[in-house]
């Protein structure tokens, strides 16, 4: 599926008349999460391997208190990452502060009993008798959504009707026209999905491509969750550090971030392996203005012609752990 998104649909009204509201007021601007009508900072802390780069527990804790007094109120965790830790590291964080922030964790396995006990054990690392958003974690392939279907997609249908969960959603970074398919199919608030300057997208041939910005995230499974009002969350932002750089072909964070901003998502998963990092991407947040359609058209570009091959080829393989 392919779609002509104009400027206006890309950052339209809403978007801009919440950064115009709010970068005045020295708060980090928030964006509606889609059908949900929940407010969310639209930059999220990721809590995943950029996490575990802290190395011990109290520098990774005193990072999730820094992003907390910079302003971010959305934290992004998975029962895969760090075998545990990290949910374990945010939940400890944010002790005594959990109701200022929308915390989304995920769940990995594909059985619906295994399902409902890691549930279970997230709960308990976190700290919390319920979680914000429960997506389905890291959507491969047609197999894979089969087995989706079979098992945790109906643990999560359980889980939002006893308000374990408030929302439910599905992520992927490795095939576009499966999540399209997921979300077209069934009934998901929220998506997290790979969007980033490069346009990187898998075939669902697991082959090589040249580039093609038809095969992208952006062009095949965005337009979907738009269509239905979900709330998107834009993650692989820098394409897990690959698109930054001083070569041809490379950028800083600021433009590659401020192109994910311009498109139609409440907000861009980030992680942040340096303290620094938090300061700088949330003063970028704070500070943000759409990119114009035809700079984000030369920016992706210039990005998707240096590197869509080699991420495609790295993602299709690759992890979230």
């Amino acid at each position: 599926m392919t779609s002509k998104l104009s400027r206006r649909h890309f950052i339209g009204g809403a978007v801009a008349s919440t950064v115009a509201a709010q970068a005045t007021s020295g708060k980090l601007p928030t964006r509606v999460l889609g059908k949900t009508g929940v407010e969310v900072t639209q930059l999220a802390m990721g809590c995943g391997s950029r996490l575990m780069m802290y190395e011990d527990e109290q520098t990774g804790i005193e990072a999730i208190h820094l992003a907390l007094d910079q302003g971010v109120r959305y934290f992004d965790s998975a029962q895969a990452y760090g075998a545990g830790k990290s949910e374990t590291w945010v939940g400890k964080a944010l002790k005594g502060r959990r109701q200022e922030v929308f915390l989304a964790t995920k769940i990995k396995t594909r059985d619906f009993d295994e399902a409902l006990r890691e549930t279970e054990r997230s709960l308990q690392r976190l700290q919390t008798d319920h979680i914000d958003l429960l997506h389905c974690h890291s959507l491969w392939y047609e197999d894979d959504l089969a087995a989706v279907e079979k098992g945790t997609l109906k643990a999560l249908y359980r889980m939002r009707d006893e308000k374990v969960a408030r929302f439910i959603g599905v992520t992927s970074h490795v095939d576009p026209k499966t999540l399209a398919t997921a979300l077209e199919r069934h009934d998901f608030d929220c998506t997290q999905m790979a969007l980033n300057a490069a346009l990187q997208g898998r075939s669902t041939t697991g082959e090589n491509l040249p580039p093609a910005p038809a095969n992208s995230f952006e062009r095949v499974a965005l337009p979907v969750a738009r269509r239905k009002n979900l709330g998107v969350l834009a993650m692989k932002v820098t394409g897990q550090e690959n698109l930054l750089g001083k070569a041809p072909g490379k950028s800083t964070i600021d433009p590659l971030l401020r192109y994910t901003l311009s498109l139609p998502v409440a907000a861009a998963v980030v992680g942040m392996p340096k303290l620094d990092y938090i300061r700088h991407n949330t003063g970028l947040a704070r500070n943000f203005e759409p990119m114009p359609r035809h700079e984000m058209d030369n920016f992706s570009r210039e990005m998707s012609e240096g590197n869509k091959m080699a991420l495609d080829a790295r993602f299709c393989r690759h992890e979230d752990v």
